[in-house]
């Protein structure tokens, strides 16, 4: 058989073409608000005069510079080094890393928790290598990337339900889940791109009465959901017991970086020996580990910071709103989106944030075409001077 001829001369020129075709392209000109440095933006717009906000990091709880927070990752490289050096199974293992899944365990209402080296990565790994050929997994069809990537690995059966649509979820159900041993529903505790929340009551009871089971990300609900920022079970009300499977980020609210699984100490003792993205993953920076249990530690001592959080982002939302702003769904927690009509326009708008000191890029590639957006991260740290200027540049930069 001959060779048959590459169209492309290197590797670089195919990653190019599968860019462009994956949509890449669509970037254009927002493409100058990535990978922004933020410490040489900052220094910018001090050189102008300007003070210097992001609304691009989800810092909820306003933590990432608490000094407890630094001091617990000096002490522990001090005492442990710089990282686990080895998967924690071959060898990794320090006793905060035990430490820091007992405190999730318990921050979410579970027996146990696992934790893994990265959010993307748990979801990943646990819905490509966990369901097999007879099962039946359904996910809401806004959901993260990283749960999209464990349907496209799994061997099981996956369907996605329009968002938010638990009739349409129950119909999927009705018409497929017979012919599966096993199931399991996966949503978001709080959407990543639209800030809205499932009917979580609603949700369990579908799930019961088709013998499903139930998978919950938490990533951007923990420590914001809830009077106490447990998620979304304390917010909706719910025995955290009901819900199969949790999965959760130290990223967000934690301040650190990381993922974490949580459920019933069954599953958990079983995830720890089966997980792949686990057991050939390095472990978790020992640093790392005790400053997400500081973190933890501050959340639950200082319920002023959930509390806060949702009073900013009720302002962002209420008055955005009130200024005609396109919000979408959002119930104004954690972050809320504003919606624009094209590119050119959310691009234009970011550009005005930026020019008076606030960083929030456009986000134009992976959300329908039709809605590209800014995505607002609200915290416990922000002004609320800084959450009315930056509606107001950009209720200006929709009128002009």
């Amino acid at each position: 058989m001959g060779q048959t001829d590459s169209p492309y001369h290197t590797i670089g020129d195919y990653a190019q073409r599968l860019f462009r075709f994956g949509g890449g392209h669509e970037l254009g000109a927002a493409r100058n608000f990535y990978f922004k440095a933020m410490d040489e933006a900052k220094a910018a717009a001090e050189a102008r005069g300007q003070t210097f906000v992001s609304f691009a990091n989800y810092d909820y709880l306003g933590l990432s510079r608490h000094p407890d927070i630094a001091e617990a990752g000096i002490a522990a490289i001090r005492e442990h080094g710089s990282g686990a050096l080895a998967s924690r199974l071959a060898g990794g293992e320090r006793t905060v890393h035990g430490l820091l899944e007992r405190d999730l365990a318990e921050f979410v209402g579970a027996e146990s928790s696992l934790a893994l080296l990265s959010g993307y990565l748990t979801n990943e790994t646990m819905i490509s290598t966990f369901f097999v050929g007879r099962d039946l997994v359904l996910c809401d069809e806004f959901s993260h990337a990283s749960i999209l990537a464990g349907t496209r690995g799994t061997r099981a059966k996956t369907l996605a339900f329009r968002h938010n649509d638990l009739e349409h979820l129950n119909a999927l159900l009705t018409e497929h889940r017979a012919a599966h041993a096993n199931c399991i529903i996966v949503v978001e505790g709080l959407y990543s791109m639209d800030g809205d929340v499932p009917d979580l009551v609603r949700l369990l009871d579908i799930k019961d009465r088709h013998r499903a089971w139930l998978m919950i990300d938490e990533a951007h609900s923990h420590g914001i959901l809830g009077e106490t920022g447990r998620g979304i079970c304390e917010h909706a009300g719910v025995d955290p017991a009901r819900v199969d499977l949790i999965m959760g980020t130290l990223s967000k609210t934690f301040a650190t970086c990381g993922g974490f699984l949580a459920g019933s100490r069954a599953l958990i003792d079983v995830l720890r020996f089966g997980l792949p993205g686990f057991l050939f993953s390095v472990g978790i920076a020992p640093a790392v580990a005790a400053m997400a249990r500081t973190a933890i530690s501050l959340a639950k001592q200082e319920p002023w910071r959930p509390q806060a959080a949702a009073r900013k982002a009720e302002r962002l939302l209420m008055r955005a709103r009130a200024a005609g702003l396109n919000t979408g769904d959002a119930i104004g927690r954690a972050l809320v989106p504003i919606i624009f009509r094209n590119q050119q326009e959310t691009v234009a708008a970011a550009e005005r944030l930026m020019d008076a000191g606030i960083y929030a890029p456009p986000i134009v590639y992976g959300v329908p075409r039709n809605m590209p957006r800014i995505r607002l991260f609200v915290t416990a740290a922000h002004d609320d001077a800084d959450i009315d200027r930056v509606v107001d540049i950009l209720a200006q930069s929709v009128r002009s």
